[in-house]
């Protein structure tokens, strides 16, 4: 089984700033979403024993993890590029209102984040994220805690449900909940609410 995460919120996210390969810290909310995920994962768990941390190296998505581990006694986390997030090529680091009004008919479209002249393609992302998940022992045995993005989660979910790329890319990406993917089945497990 594998639980899905995505990094708690950024200083990026909250001037919803683009954020592709550019990194941008946790702010004080995202701390506390990661903590409520590390807290959450560990009353799942139970038992961390045979469990493997496995995070983008983005600095958002391992404070993340290394948050979720000491809830989880203290695991290693593992890197993997192949869990990056999507890059949006010169675009990285911009402010989405900025794209917006540069290509107001690109926004609302699904797979819209694919489009950027300069960016990866979905394909690109897909054969990444395709590689990580054929890459780990198989179902029953995988017990796997992944941090990773919104747009790379959403095609890692994708990719292991059959999805089409319109579906992927439809998919929620919280940062306060779970994704469980086991048995061919995917289901999302909500934090407490925070204030």
């Amino acid at each position: 089984m594998i639980y899905l995460v995505r990094h708690g919120q950024t200083e990026f996210n909250r001037e919803r700033r683009i954020q592709g390969h550019v990194d941008s810290p946790l702010t004080e909310l995202g701390v506390r979403q990661a903590k409520a995920v590390g807290g959450l994962l560990r009353d799942l768990i139970r038992d961390p024993a045979g469990w493997r941390i496995i995070s983008s190296p983005l600095g958002r998505a391992a404070s993340t993890a290394e948050i979720v581990a000491r809830k989880l006694g203290g695991l290693p986390v593992e890197l993997d590029e192949r869990l990056k997030e999507m890059s949006w090529g010169e675009n990285d680091g911009r402010l989405r209102a900025e794209l917006e009004a540069q290509h107001p008919d690109t926004f609302g479209r699904t797979g819209w984040a694919f489009d950027a002249a300069t960016g990866e393609t979905y394909e690109q992302v897909a054969a990444r994220v395709g590689d990580w998940l054929a890459s780990l022992p198989p179902e029953p045995e995988r017990k796997i805690v992944a941090v990773s993005h919104g747009i790379s989660g959403r095609v890692l979910r994708g990719l292991y449900a059959d999805l089409s790329r319109d579906q992927s890319g439809q998919q929620d990406v919280p940062q306060d909940a779970v994704y469980l993917l086991h048995l061919g089945s995917i289901g999302r497990i909500d934090c407490e609410p925070l204030e």
